[in-house]
């Protein structure tokens, strides 16, 4: 009986989120962690410390050059994903990019488009979508008759970029969250931040985002808000859908209530509105790991040639948002439509 092949890994960046790629890809049966490329001597002798068996090194050429590395993770700061993801797939590997995939939606496309013409796999890691929470809510939403309005919260003191501001660092996720439940992006956006720790980047955001059908969304962000809050709500004509993802016992809850129009108003001003007042329920929710569930996507993608669920499309579509989020904050808020 032959053994069962192995993916081996490639991890560029071992900060917080690095750190925890390489346990998991040490964790699972068809993959191992060959080798961690940073260029900080004490992220790598952490490594060294947890997982000795792992070679390291400070220059990505010596990581690619390694031939049992058939797959690169990237998580080093935002703005050097395009370079190092670059390399990577021309060096034939397959690449996990964590969000934002680039800064650009320029570099997005080149990415892309790149990963086609080499025929490898492209993927970016917005967590959230491979939460069970956030699909549990996908799953209501797709039987609700109509949606209203959704907003969201992602507010804690710190940890601080140097690379992004807070809307970089953190409203990806809940814009990649939004085009999950829509199954769109929006049309426009608006957003206006202040940089209240003094520095030359917003620490604070608010973010409104308009899509079909007269839907809005709004985020608000915050590296300065002494209450960490992880929250999304979705209000519907027949529901209200709340995700707390700092509640992993009651981590989803609806409300069976909503308002919607009967029939059309005879004259102006005139209304014929239904009330529904329901239950509350918390549905059951096995627990997971998102990032574990993202790692084992990527390794069947990988093994299998099956399509991402976050391909590099959806990371295009969430860089062209913040990229229109930034030029409305260039002009204090006023709307900006996306090309």
């Amino acid at each position: 009986m032959s053994e069962k092949p192995t993916l081996g890994i490639g991890v560029c960046g071992c900060g917080y989120w690095g750190m925890n790629y390489v346990r998991i890809f040490s964790e699972l049966p068809d993959t191992e962690v060959i080798a961690v490329c940073d260029q900080d001597p004490a992220r790598l002798q952490a490594v060294q410390q947890r997982f000795p068996t792992v070679k390291l090194c400070t220059n990505m050429n010596e990581l690619l050059q390694m031939d049992a590395i058939q797959a690169v993770v990237i998580s080093t700061q935002a703005s050097a994903h395009v370079g190092v993801a670059e390399q990577s797939l021309k060096a034939g590997r397959h690449l996990l990019v964590e969000k934002p995939i680039t800064t650009t939606a320029d570099d997005a496309r080149h990415l892309m488009q790149l990963a086609e013409q080499e025929n490898l796999i492209l993927m970016v890691g917005h967590t959230f979508m491979y939460n069970a929470g956030v699909r549990k809510v996908k799953e209501y939403l797709d039987q609700t008759e109509r949606i209203y309005y959704m907003y969201a919260r992602r507010t804690n003191l710190g940890p601080i970029r140097r690379d992004v501001n807070a809307l970089w660092d953190l409203a990806p996720h809940d814009v990649s969250i939004f085009n999950f439940f829509m199954g769109t992006s929006p049309e426009w956006v608006s957003a206006v931040g202040a940089n209240v720790l003094l520095n030359d980047r917003a620490d604070v955001g608010f973010v409104a985002l308009g899509y079909p059908d007269g839907v809005v969304g709004h985020i608000h962000v915050s590296w300065a808000d002494p209450n960490k809050v992880r929250e999304v709500v979705v209000v519907s004509s027949d529901r209200r859908i709340v995700f707390n993802d700092v509640n992993p016992q009651e981590m989803v809850r609806i409300f069976e209530k909503g308002v919607t129009v009967k029939d059309q108003a005879e004259s102006y001003g005139e209304h014929n509105l239904l009330m529904r007042d329901g239950d509350i329920i918390s549905p059951r929710i096995e627990p997971s790991e998102p990032l574990k569930n993202q790692c084992k996507h990527f390794v069947e993608c990988v093994m299998t040639g099956t399509h991402p669920q976050t391909d590099a499309q959806a990371g295009l579509d969430v860089v062209r948002v913040m990229q229109a989020i930034d030029r409305s904050l260039e002009r204090n808020g006023a709307p900006v439509a996306l090309d």
